[in-house]
């Protein structure tokens, strides 16, 4: 593990949360993800266990749209990076 992921890692155990429930990304969960990653650089994302199987498509749209970088994926919990400009 790099230095860099190994430092946003341990600043993401105090990142703010966002779950992604049974009805999946809409404009509202991005808006949201969007406000929190300009405020604090790094989100994570739990997604509920009936949805976890789509994760991975979801994530590729919360990341494309964001413009975030995926740093982690650890069960049902993925960990996004958006450098403050």
């Amino acid at each position: 593990m790099s230095h860099e992921k190994k430092e946003l890692m341990n600043r993401a155990l105090n990142a703010m949360t966002i779950n992604i429930g049974k009805s999946g990304v809409n404009d509202n969960v991005i808006e949201e993800i969007k406000r929190q990653l300009k405020a604090n650089e790094i989100v994570k994302l739990k997604f509920a266990k009936n949805i976890a199987r789509d994760k991975d498509k979801y994530i590729d749209e919360i990341v494309s749209k964001t413009r975030a970088k995926l740093i982690d994926v650890r069960g049902h919990v993925a960990v996004i990076y958006k450098k403050k400009p």
